[in-house]
């Protein structure tokens, strides 16, 4: 079985839950930016939940179907057709053979996930399926999927029913603003106290510069540094360090004035110093934010970040069983 991409959609690519295991190497793990969406989609049609769905920035796709399947999609609020007749969202829905899934204007979020029965069966690359753009690695031929282009499928395992749906209380989503819980980092002793202050006081909005990589934050005062003299191998600006590695989540500041959050798809290290790392629990939320919205970064210590992992697992499988 095989879908037909009619109209490809903003930027669609192809992802699971990534790859984990080479980061050391400089390939980050990748994967859906809203794992928790991507792994709903998936239990819905009867999937595994590491199975490789369609991950659809701010516009979907349009697909024709050759055979008979299940279809769910979760995240981001589009309005969700089958040849024109509106279907209900974090849902399995049939589809049948020759008809065609569309999409509306974005309603709110920013990525739809897009689950088929027996999942999208491109070829691996290093034990993944998710597309990794800048790499060319997995995905179709490590690029977003185009026009004409027809996505194999899978075997289906039958598991998935119809009519199956997440109750809207486990849907989860980001609020206004939304609240990011960060923990401060291996640099925070780097800026003053009244930075460090400030920083959790002010009222950030994403900016347009937002994607797999990274998202960058705006709006809030710029960071004071504590003075002292620049190491040996480390720029001259005082965000500058020799060079570390960023582990999944870091948050930077170069120069001090716009925060960027690393996402699924950011380099492995660099130079520049982190003040912090927002929490695993909240990475899903920053890949629904849309460009402006607005953001409070939030201190936690290591027993609540560890505390909210707990509290997102929980909410997963309650979602494992309201799917059934």
């Amino acid at each position: 079985m095989s879908v037909k991409v009619i109209k490809p959609g903003l930027l669609t690519t192809v992802q699971d839950l990534g790859r984990p295991g080479y980061f050391h190497l400089g390939i980050p793990m990748g994967g859906a930016m809203d794992r928790l969406a991507m792994r709903s989609a998936n239990l819905l049609v009867g999937n595994d939940e590491g199975a490789a769905g369609l991950e659809a920035v701010f516009m979907g796709p349009e697909l024709e179907f050759t055979q008979d399947a299940l279809v769910a999609v979760t995240g981001a609020d589009m309005p969700i057709f089958v040849d024109e007749v509106e279907q209900p969202g974090w849902t399995a829905i049939a589809v049948k053979a020759g008809q065609r899934l569309g999409f509306g204007f974005l309603r709110s979020g920013a990525r739809a996930y897009i689950a088929i029965s027996g999942g999208i069966d491109t070829p691996p690359a290093l034990g993944s399926r998710s597309t990794y753009a800048i790499g060319a690695l997995g995905g179709v031929e490590g690029r977003a999927i185009a026009v004409e282009d027809e996505l194999p499928i899978g075997r289906a395992s039958g598991k998935g029913r119809a009519g199956a749906s997440v109750p809207q209380a486990l849907r989860r989503g980001p609020g206004s603003p939304a609240e990011l819980r960060m923990l401060p980092g291996l640099y925070w002793h780097r800026i003053t106290e009244a930075a460090q202050k400030g920083f959790f006081e002010d009222e950030w909005a994403v900016a347009p510069e937002a994607d797999r990589m990274g998202y960058r934050f705006r709006n809030g005062r710029p960071l004071e540094f504590v003075e002292r003299e620049q190491p040996f191998g480390a720029g001259s600006d005082p965000s500058n360090i020799v060079d570390g590695c960023y582990p999944y989540g870091s948050v930077q500041v170069p120069g001090g004035t716009e925060p960027i959050v690393l996402h699924r798809d950011a380099v492995s290290g660099g130079g520049y110093f982190m003040i912090g790392t927002v929490i695993s629990a909240d990475m899903d939320l920053i890949g629904q934010l849309q460009p402006h919205t607005p953001v409070k970064f939030v201190k936690v210590d290591m027993d609540a970040a560890l505390a909210a992992r707990a509290e997102r697992a929980a909410l997963m499988q309650r979602i494992r069983e309201a799917v059934g």
